[in-house]
């Protein structure tokens, strides 16, 4: 029996005695070697699973965590970062189990299409799209702020956020268009790029770390200063603290383009999870307490990391980095 077999994807899965399981659900014979002519080129290794992972995430660190102070305060925010970590690794390590055992592009919705029938496969793989249709448009509006700022700032070029969005997209596309190879090899250099910037970050910022202003959020009343709006600020922080790791779950898709999913794929899965959440707990510790008070009107930027880079860069070590890039605070 064949892997597709196996996940539920073949003609004859589900079918006792020649018949469809409903007068909704109809299925069509597909001959053997149906999956074999689409089968996807195989070219990932563990790293360059991993670099896809921790790429399509990696975003998190730079934007809408931050959204999360307001809501949940420094202790809210932490709290809720370590039970979304928790979630997600018991996530991945469910994954890591099952994308082995079912190795194809179907990803969640194979997953639920073995367990729980055609319909859970549908209603996974609906919001599954939903997740992936949303995400790069949220992504697009990140890269625009950004870009439109550094530009700004570095050259006085002022482009319209629009257009910023659309040449995200045609690079995104572009990439996918030309190939496998391609794409995997812009996304551990677009992934190794995010980490050095925020290595750079977390060396310039970390040394000016102080509980005092890490906690100086005025509490509600019968609340602590670590807990300033209770554990329903925490609650509140969810969705937020979320961006740290949101996405990796997507990884399982590319698991036709792995050279052995068996066992690549669990290593790039795991690997990924660990870098993301001490990705997650360095930005976290050294964001906010490194500039308080933060003015309010930070809390909601979409290119709150490059308004905190900046000052970092002009006081910290990588002073001279400062004036190479000719980035003034």
């Amino acid at each position: 029996m064949c892997r597709h077999e196996r996940a539920g994807l073949c003609a004859n899965r589900n079918r006792p005695g020649g018949r469809p399981e409903n007068s909704l659900i109809q299925y069509q014979s597909t001959p053997r070697d149906y999956f074999e002519k689409r089968a996807l080129k195989r070219y990932a290794g563990v790293w360059s699973l991993w670099a896809l992972g921790v790429g399509a995430v990696i975003s998190g660190d730079f934007f809408g965590w931050n959204f999360g102070l307001a809501v949940g305060g420094f202790g809210g925010l932490f709290l809720a970062t370590v039970i979304i970590a928790v979630m997600y690794v018991g996530m991945c390590y469910s994954i890591a189990e099952m994308s082995p055992a079912l190795p194809h592009t179907g990803g969640a919705y194979s997953f639920g299409r073995t367990a729980m029938g055609p319909w859970g496969g549908f209603i996974t793989g609906l919001a599954e799209n939903i997740e992936y249709v949303l995400t790069p448009a949220v992504i697009v509006v990140g890269i625009g702020g950004y870009m439109g700022a550094i530009c700004n700032d570095l050259f006085g070029l002022d482009l319209a956020a629009p257009l910023w969005w659309l040449i995200a997209y045609a690079i995104f596309v572009g990439l996918n268009i030309i190939g496998v190879e391609a794409t995997f090899k812009f996304s551990i250099f677009i992934t190794l790029l995010a980490l050095a910037i925020l290595l750079v970050f977390w060396v310039g910022a970390i040394g000016h770390f102080d509980m005092e202003l890490a906690l100086n959020i005025a509490p509600d009343p019968g609340q602590s200063r670590y807990l300033p709006f209770g554990w329903a600020g925490v609650a509140k922080a969810l969705p937020f603290a979320i961006w740290f790791y949101l996405a990796i779950e997507q990884l399982p898709l590319a698991a036709e383009e792995s050279h052995d999913p068996q066992r690549d794929m669990p290593r790039g899965l795991l690997w990924g999870i660990l870098t993301l959440i001490i990705a997650s707990l360095l930005t976290r510790c050294s964001s906010t307490p490194a500039f308080n008070p933060v003015p309010p009107r930070w809390v909601s930027r979409t290119n709150l990391f490059f308004s905190l880079l900046k000052p970092s860069l002009a006081t910290g070590w990588a002073h001279p980095c400062w004036h190479c890039w000719r980035w003034r605070a």
